[in-house]
């Protein structure tokens, strides 16, 4: 290979580099000194934010896509907007991960291990940032499981609750099968085109589609690993166990930051394989629907994750469901796969990424309170913790997708995005889907405000660093709402020079 090459190779590969260089930095640090475990998240925090200042002036210096070659000159990853956009939302949720971290009293336990745990915060990292840009199928099956590896040990982190064991085991059952059965599509995709590059195998299947009985089993073996991380039904098993046990921190950063990755290849694979053909999303020359896929897993999900979310007394397993429904909205937005759903797909995990860690840093300060997440236990606290109830209160109607919040900007933009692409019966059932889940995301303010007595309630004092956090992730929410211009732009930019059409 070409010296030159390699190096040049590596210039599109900044945010990555730095991410691999303060892994091993980490580890380093953490076994010539293992008393000064209090630096490692300041160690990572920085290596993160580094990361983040190139992946954003990738994204302001770029002009046109440019894929990243290997030396027999396929396209290994692609070096485009919608790669670079994902990066930057991976990254800044992996910033308020170890924010949180250092503010929770559940990581502050383990503290004689947090050079393991940042150390598989920054593989898991290191996973998303190359799933994203990922282009050739070894290489999107190599970074999911790096992530998961990860995740998989962080999700049991806790040695001492059998919650956070059991999701750990479970995490890794899940996986392994969703892992094993995309594996195996893989193999019978390469036999199909010989090749395991995405654009290569869209070319073989426009010139030889072969049988399609065989193609469609190929491609949902494919799209149950990739549905496994953004957890749409009917891969979603794992989520509520998962995100229950796990500690708050992670479980935050997996609602986020695992289902960014996970729709960024979804989104590359289905618009490289199976580009459109008259405005319908087909697999090959057959004329199945690929589109009609989309919209029974779009319906499913939101519906299923909604009406699960409706009888759950646990705050993380409520909020576990809550996500699953909103990968049915974004999964509705990708079933236009239209630019205006792309943009409108964008729009909605930026203020996703506000909204949904809000909700659960919130939670996490009032477990590190009462050492309870159960809805019982929050009657009255609206008093008590005045300014964790307000803050709770603004991030669960934003959820809901109510004005003025950024949350009714998002879903604005998706329903939209199902308007002007004719699909009429699937916004409607986006909106219904909105108002069942107003219920449960009420149903926690009526505890937190109706429910319980106010009597000599003692106001509960909060750190200033505590509310500057939640004042980050609050304006926004409230901003954009009103003003969401800056928002809609950097997203369209995205979208327009999406690189894979």
């Amino acid at each position: 290979m070409n010296t030159n090459y390699f190096f040049e190779s590596l210039n599109f590969l900044r945010p990555e580099v730095v991410i691999t260089v303060f892994l091993a930095v980490v580890l380093s640090f953490d076994l010539a000194f293992p008393k000064l475990k209090k630096v490692l998240p300041y160690l990572t925090a920085l290596g993160i934010i580094i990361s983040s200042g190139y992946a954003v002036q990738d994204f302001l210096s770029m002009q046109q896509p440019q894929p990243i070659s290997s030396a027999s000159k396929l396209p290994l990853l692609a070096f485009d907007a919608l790669a670079v956009f994902f990066k930057i939302i991976i990254l800044a949720s992996s910033l308020f991960l170890v924010i949180f971290s250092e503010k929770s009293s559940e990581i502050k336990s383990t503290v004689e291990r947090l050079g393991e745990y940042y150390s598989l915060i920054l593989g898991m990292i290191l996973g998303m940032l190359i799933l994203v840009a990922a282009t050739d199928f070894l290489l999107i099956y190599l970074a999911i499981e790096l992530m998961s590896l990860s995740s998989y040990v962080l999700a049991g982190f806790l040695k001492t609750s059998t919650k956070s064991t059991e999701a750990s085991l479970k995490y890794v059952i899940y996986g392994s099968v969703a892992s094993g059965i995309m594996l195996f599509g893989i193999s019978l995709a390469y036999g199909m085109t010989q090749t395991t590059n995405l654009f290569v195998a869209a070319n073989s299947l426009t010139m030889n589609p072969g049988n399609p009985i065989l193609l469609v089993f190929v491609s949902l073996m494919i799209l149950s690993g990739i549905g496994y991380k953004i957890s749409s039904v009917p891969f979603h098993f794992w989520t509520p166990d998962v995100y229950e046990g796990a500690p708050i921190p992670i479980t935050a950063y997996l609602s986020v930051a695992s289902k960014a990755a996970g729709f960024a290849v979804l989104i590359r694979f289905v618009k490289t394989v199976y580009p459109p053909v008259d405005g319908l999303m087909m697999i090959s020359a057959y004329n199945i629907n690929w589109k009609q896929i989309l919209i029974y897993l779009s319906i499913m999900t939101m519906t299923l994750g909604n009406l699960s979310a409706l009888w759950q007394d646990n705050l993380k397993r409520m909020l576990a469901y809550s996500s699953i429904a909103h990968a049915g909205v974004v999964l509705a937005a990708m079933a236009t796969m239209n630019d205006e759903g792309i943009t409108a797909i964008l729009i909605y995990f930026v203020i996703y990424l506000l909204m949904n860690f809000g909700a659960f840093f919130i939670v996490m300060l009032i477990r590190n309170e009462i050492n309870s997440e159960h809805i019982d236990d929050y009657n009255g606290l609206g008093y008590k913790m005045p300014f964790y109830g307000v803050m709770l209160s603004i991030f669960l109607v934003s959820l809901t997708g109510l004005p003025p919040t950024a949350g009714f900007i998002g879903k604005l933009y998706v329903f939209l995005a199902l308007v002007n692409s004719k699909m009429i019966f699937l916004a409607l059932i986006a909106l219904l889907n909105s108002v069942i889940s107003l219920y449960y995301y009420i149903r926690v303010m009526k505890h937190l405000y109706l429910m319980g007595s106010n009597d000599q309630a003692e106001t509960l004092k909060v750190s200033f660093s505590n509310i500057l956090v939640a004042l980050i992730l609050a304006i926004p929410v409230i901003l954009f709402g009103i003003y969401f211009g800056p928002v809609a732009d950097f997203a369209k930019n995205s979208a327009v020079m999406l690189g894979v059409r």
